[in-house]
């Protein structure tokens, strides 16, 4: 399928303008994604419709902990990204192109639509598992199709995405899940090729917008866990974002190409704290601890949301979203 946002250019070059790094390519050259590609002068999306998971998981694995929680959520995914983080998770569809993945399947967006709408208690559809970002056209397509139904769209995204498309994704999704992978540039060019600044402006964007969000930051030894700049990317997210903006902070693991050892329990659990002396709602990943799983009321500290594992039970708010013991607006949707 051709592409949107490109630029034809001279002697069949294209540049595309998906996101920040604006690839010229040359005829049959591939863009850094790996998924499109410049086919005799004009962009192609090469996985179009190319489908490598197709789930039903809970909302809180996006994660999305104050967007509909205990609820589930059918998660779609495809091959290619945009960044190369050395620490990837899902290395071998991320960093992958259609000929690396052998184990693809077709499906039409009416397909998807069809599979979402008969999922018993399935709230929509998480576009998520690679970058949904370098699969825009078939993102966009579905969830323009969703607008005559139900079903919520959620975006699990790095936010590495220019502006004009994402103007044309805000109206369309309801939640992003974003991942701010440090507060540093040099952390973002050394581990992730790419740069700080585009994700900052796309926070901004989603926030303006008026769009449910929540903040992901993995937390890597050695590598984005110097205490002043975590208190830098904090006071950013509250003054920019605002102090009910939800965070996890997540655990990392050695995996792919970075073998740093893993998080230290007690530097999340210090960090935990520091981070609740910014924002009202803060989490924890990727660990089994006492704290940092229940959503908390910022003012009286009342229990909100239980939850042991993926088990969710909501037994302090209110119909309309207000802390039972103290009338507090919590922000969370149900």
């Amino acid at each position: 399928m051709e592409a949107l946002h490109y630029t034809r250019l001279d002697e069949k070059k294209v540049r595309c303008g998906l996101c920040p790094h604006n690839c010229v390519l040359t005829d049959g050259q591939t863009g850094i994604c790996k998924v499109r590609t410049n086919n005799d002068g004009i962009l192609q999306s090469d996985n179009y419709g190319q489908v490598c998971s197709l789930h039903l998981d809970p909302i809180e694995k996006k994660p999305l902990y104050h967007f509909y929680p205990g609820h589930r959520i059918l998660s779609i995914g495809s091959v290619g990204c945009n960044l190369h983080c050395r620490f990837c998770q899902n290395w071998e569809i991320s960093q992958s192109c259609l000929a690396d993945y052998p184990y693809l399947n077709e499906y039409s967006p009416e397909k998807i639509i069809g599979i979402a709408l008969g999922e018993e208690e399935n709230i929509g559809l998480a576009y998520t598992y690679n970058e949904p970002t370098v699969w825009f056209e078939y993102m966009k397509e579905i969830a323009a199709l969703t607008q005559s139904t139900h079903l919520k769209n959620v975006m699990v995204t790095n936010g590495f995405i220019n502006p004009v498309p994402l103007k044309e994704l805000l109206p369309l999704v309801h939640a992003f899940s974003v991942d701010l992978k440090a507060f540093t540039d040099t952390f973002y060019r050394k581990l992730t090729s790419s740069a700080l600044q585009p994700v900052l402006d796309t926070l901004e964007a989603i926030r303006k917008a008026g769009r449910h969000l929540e903040v992901t930051n993995l937390l890597i030894p050695g590598e984005n866990d110097d205490e002043n700049d975590f208190r830098a990317m904090l006071q950013w997210i509250r003054d920019k974002l605002g102090r009910e903006t939800v965070i996890h902070i997540s655990r990392y693991f050695p995996t792919y190409r970075l073998t740093n050892p893993p998080t230290p329990t007690d530097l999340l659990d210090r960090y935990y704290d520091i981070a609740r002396e910014y924002l009202s709602y803060v989490y924890l990943g990727n660990i089994q601890s006492s704290k940092g799983h229940d959503s908390l009321c910022p003012q009286c500290g009342a229990t909100l949301i239980r939850r042991l594992g993926y088990n969710v039970s909501i037994t302090g708010l209110t119909g309309d979203m207000k802390c039972k013991v103290c009338g507090k607006n919590v922000t969370c949707a149900l």
